[in-house]
C-alpha cells in the first residue's frame, strides 16, 4: 500500500466516523476544564501503543477555544506495514470531530509518521484545518512557532533509514511497555512508562534531547517569535534558552504512547504541561477522600512566562 493509498483511505473513513456512534459515549453532565488552548501530539493512532483509553478521558475532561494537533496523531509508517485500527481509535477521531463540529478551531500539523497528509497543506477536512506549521499568539501577547519537529531531527533528515530501524525497535518496546502496564494493571498499580523510565537513565538519548531542544529554540529565535510548540522526541518539557539577547521558550506537548501528556493554555496566556496518568490517580484518590501526592515538578509543570 502506498502512502497516497493509505491517506485517501483513511480520508474516506475519517469522513464517515460522525455517522457511526463511539464505542465508548461522551459522558453527560460531566464538567470539563476550560482551556484557551490545548495541544497534543504524537498519539500513534493505528499501533497498539496508544494509550486512547487515556486519551479518551483527556478528551471527555477538557474543552478549548483552540486545539493543535501537533504531528503524528496517525502512525501511517505502522499502518502500512500492518491495518491496525481499533473502536477506541474511532472513538479518538470522532471526538475531535464532534469537537471541531462544537466550534472549536482544530489545526492539524502533520509530523513524520503522517506526513502523507502534509499533501493536504492548505485544506479543511471536517472542520480540522491542516497546516505545515503555524504561529499561536498566546492571550498576554506572545508569539510562538507550532511545528510537529522531525524538521530539526538529524537522523530523519541525514538517516531517513535508520529512522525506520529504529521505529522497529521503539515499538517493539512499546509491546514490552504494554505487557508491564497489563500486570501493573492487574496488581491495582497506576500507569507507568518503561520506555521513558529507560529514557532518562540513557545517557545519549539526554544528550539527543537536550541538544534537540537547543536547536529548536534557536530556529524559533531565528524567526524572531517568542518561543515554540513541538512533539516529535516523546518528552514532554519546559526550558528557556538565550538567544540574541532574548529568552526563548521551548514548550514540548510530550505524546500519548509513553508519558501521556497534553500542554494547555490558561485563558490568562499562562501555560502548564498535564502528565495525565497523575491526573487520573489525583482525581481518583479525591473521590475516595485520600489527600493526593503532590506533583512532582518533572512531570507537571506549571510556568508563567516572564
Amino acid at each position: 500500500m502506498t502512502g497516497a493509498d493509505l491517506s485517501d483511505l483513511i480520508a474516506d473513513n475519517i469522513a464517515s466516523f460522525p455517522l457511526s456512534a463511539p464505542r465508548i459515549p461522551e459522558p453527560e453532565g460531566r464538567a470539563r476544564r476550560q482551556y484557551r488552548t490545548i495541544w497534543i501530539s504524537d498519539v500513534h493512532l493505528g499501533t497498539r501503543g496508544c494509550n486512547a483509553d487515556l486519551l479518551i478521558d483527556f478528551l471527555d475532561s477538557v474543552d478549548s477555544e483552540t486545539m493543535y494537533l501537533v504531528g503524528d496523531i496517525i502512525d501511517g509508517w505502522r499502518l502500512k506495514k500492518r491495518f491496525y485500527w481499533p473502536a477506541a481509535h474511532n472513538d479518538i477521531v470522532w471526538r475531535i470531530l464532534k469537537r471541531a463540529k462544537r466550534g472549536t478551531r482544530i489545526i492539524y500539523i502533520p509530523g513524520n509518521h503522517d506526513e502523507m497528509f502534509r499533501q493536504f497543506t492548505g485544506l479543511n477536512f471536517g472542520g480540522i484545518e491542516i497546516r505545515r506549521a503555524a504561529f499561536h499568539t498566546t492571550a498576554d501577547g506572545r508569539r510562538l512557532m507550532v511545528l510537529h519537529g522531525d524538521e530539526f531531527d538529524v537522523v530523519m533528515l541525514s538517516h531517513r533509514w535508520l529512522a525506520f530501524v529504529g521505529d522497529h525497535a521503539y515499538h517493539l518496546m512499546m509491546r514490552l511497555n504494554i505487557a508491564v502496564n497489563t500486570v501493573r494493571r492487574w496488581m491495582g498499580k497506576p500507569y507507568w512508562s518503561l520506555s521513558k523510565a529507560a529514557k532518562h537513565k540513557v545517557k545519549n538519548a539526554v544528550e539527543f534531547i537536550g541538544k534537540y531542544e537547543e536547536v529548536v529554540a534557536r530556529a524559533a529565535g531565528e524567526r524572531g517569535v517568542d518561543g515554540v510548540v513541538c512533539g516529535h522526541i516523546h518528552t514532554a518539557e519546559f526550558r528557556r534558552f538565550a538567544h540574541d539577547g532574548r529568552m526563548i521558550e521551548y514548550w514540548n506537548d510530550g505524546d500519548w504512547v509513553e508519558g501521556c501528556n497534553a500542554l494547555v493554555e490558561h485563558h490568562d496566556g499562562r501555560m502548564e504541561i498535564l502528565h495525565w496518568p497523575e491526573e487520573i490517580r489525583r482525581r481518583t484518590a479525591e473521590s475516595a477522600g485520600v489527600a493526593p501526592a503532590p506533583a512532582a515538578s518533572a512531570e507537571r509543570k506549571d510556568r508563567e512566562a516572564a
